[in-house]
């Protein structure tokens, strides 16, 4: 996780001006990739992969999903 800016879910709700749930179901609908660091701890997202899911394109880790 180091050299990359990981965002939380409230930051994404801020930026984006959605309600929480939204971005927590996009997170468990696998629409926008992230990762479960457990406990009060919650979900992290790579701002290049907020950024992928934004413009609709696949991030990398996606793109593996897809092929397979």
């Amino acid at each position: 996780m180091a050299g990359e800016r990981w965002l939380t879910v409230v930051e994404i709700v801020e930026q984006l001006q959605v309600h929480e749930q939204t971005v927590r179901r996009w997170l468990r609908d696998g629409r926008l990739p992230g990762r479960n660091l457990g406990g009060r701890s919650g979900y992290r997202v790579r701002e290049r992969d907020l950024e992928a899911f934004l413009q609709g394109e696949p991030d990398g880790d996606q793109a593996k999903k897809v092929a397979a």
